[in-house]
């Protein structure tokens, strides 16, 4: 097991939360969208683990899920950004699913349609069991930004299971590309006494799918195991 240990307040839940990573391809047949809901209450109810994608809004988090999938129409792509307004359930090989939350820090909201949105994707994060794994979207042009290390502090004090993902790599040349993921390991850690699993992906070019859908086929087998 591989542990993601913060330096203050560390969650005993999040010592045993990450799961080693090792090469496995996995080939995805079908996907096909299920549902879409609100309520987590609403969400499939067969226990079929569940891998979750977030991340800021306008960070390409459809995009990477129809590269992903090889389904350009799976998730829905807008170029207005924090159109994903609910959980939406993908079911991939008819093993497990995919789910595409709400995005966060979309200013362009009400304060009633934030105070929605948060508490859709902490009810999801926090009592849906199923969930196995949370991917954090990065957009690997920025600089760390304030409001991803704080939902990444939020996920490591509740014990939360996460690999952080960055996108948008065809964007840059490979030196700051280079740089930039490795300014934002340092900056992790500061908080952080290990980092999460991280993926560097293009929706674009389709660099980095084989890698994190191995990382994901891992994880699989080792829930799989432990049943």
């Amino acid at each position: 097991m591989v542990s993601l240990l913060k330096k203050e307040n560390v969650s005993s839940q999040c010592r045993n939360c990450f799961i080693a990573y090792r090469m496995k391809k996995m080939e995805i047949k079908n996907a096909r969208f299920v549902i879409s809901n609100s309520d987590i209450a609403k969400c499939p109810t067969d226990n079929k683990p569940e891998f979750a994608f977030i991340g800021r809004s306008n960070v390409g988090k459809s995009s990477l899920i129809n590269m992903l999938t090889r389904n350009g129409k799976l998730a829905m792509t807008s170029s207005m950004p924090g159109k994903t307004l609910l959980i939406n359930h993908f079911i991939v090989n008819g093993d497990w699913y995919l789910v595409d939350l709400p995005g966060y820090g979309y200013a362009k909201r009400s304060k009633s349609q934030v105070e929605r949105l948060e508490h859709i994707i902490s009810s999801y994060i926090l009592e849906r069991q199923q969930m196995t794994l949370l991917f954090v979207l990065v957009d690997a042009r920025l600089e760390p930004q304030k409001i991803d290390m704080e939902f990444i502090s939020w996920l490591g004090e509740n014990g939360v299971p996460f690999s952080i993902v960055f996108t948008k790599a065809d964007k840059l040349k490979k030196t700051d590309l280079r740089n930039n993921v490795e300014r934002y390991k340092k900056h992790l850690l500061e908080e952080w006494e290990e980092l999460p699993p991280i993926f560097v992906t293009s929706s674009e070019t389709a660099f980095g799918r084989e890698e994190l859908l191995s990382y994901i086929s891992d994880v699989l087998d080792s829930v799989n195991s432990a049943e």
